[in-house]
């Protein structure tokens, strides 16, 4: 069992950045943030795999440009450096991770991660 904890998320104005943190307790291969706004679904927001593993970063496309996903495999914690936030980037942010190695592709559905965080609430005044 894999336990992930989050942290970095808070209140910022339009255009402004947020850095958040994961770290997870053991060893994962990809690691991914989603986020579900109010009266929304959880949707994907990036991922990425263990360095070495074959796949690559993958971002969904409202967020291409904006935001940086990368990972210290040493430390098994995620980042996601967020920039030009927009107010519709308001969301709860969670962390996942996936245990399963998948080669070139990188997992980007929910059913595919088994292990999330608890989120972490990103707020975006217009």
């Amino acid at each position: 069992q894999v336990q992930l904890v989050e942290s970095g998320g808070g209140l910022v104005q339009a255009g402004g950045s947020l850095r958040l943190s994961c770290a997870a307790s053991g060893r994962t291969f990809t690691m991914g943030w989603f986020r579900q706004a109010p009266g929304k679904e959880r949707e994907f927001v990036a991922a990425i795999p263990r360095s070495g593993s074959g796949g690559s970063p993958y971002y969904t496309d409202s967020v291409k440009g904006r935001f940086t996903v990368s990972r210290d495999n040493a430390k098994n914690t995620v980042y996601l450096q967020m920039n030009s936030l927009k107010y519709e980037d308001t969301a709860v942010y969670y962390c996942a991770a996936d245990p399963n190695y998948r080669g070139f592709y990188t997992p980007r559905y929910r059913y595919e991660y088994a292990y999330w965080g608890q989120g972490t609430q990103v707020s975006v005044s217009s």
